[in-house]
């Protein structure tokens, strides 16, 4: 695996982003247009709601993935703050949001207490903070 960096930390999963996902979104399409094209109008209900289904239950998926991932994320800065700084990480986690606690887990053992300061001080966003990062610390898990 290639070292991470700003450029390239973010990735696709091509079987959800380019198969499960166009598949669902067609499958709806389809379903609306045999709903009020086909003669039996109770047949295109029924597939319109199977298609819904299926799409929600995609999309579901990805999100309580995502979920749990962030929570994740969310103890292991609490942690990693408190084996650097022998403090709770609740003394600064108040002050952040979700974008920005995820970002600052880019950042390298030695930057990162002065980097949760300078975002509470100056309300970076996750987009600038990553930019601030010197010691790039790869996520090679989260999809």
């Amino acid at each position: 695996m290639k070292t991470q960096n700003l450029e390239n930390h973010k990735r696709l999963h091509p079987l959800y982003h380019f198969f499960m996902v166009p598949i669902s979104v067609l499958t709806i399409i389809l379903a609306v247009y045999l709903t009020f094209t086909n003669e039996n109008f109770i047949e295109g209900i029924f597939y319109l709601l199977l298609s819904c289904l299926l799409g929600l239950t995609i999309l579901l998926t990805r999100v309580y993935s995502l979920s749990t991932q962030n929570r994740l994320i969310r103890v292991e800065m609490r942690l990693r703050y408190f084996e650097l700084t022998s403090r709770h990480f609740s003394e600064v986690e108040n002050q952040l949001n979700l974008s920005q606690i995820i970002a600052l887990r880019f950042a390298g053992d030695e930057e990162l207490e002065a980097l949760i300061q300078k975002t509470i001080e100056e309300k970076l966003t996750s987009e600038e903070i990553k930019k601030r990062v010197k010691d790039w610390k790869g996520d090679y898990y989260r999809i």
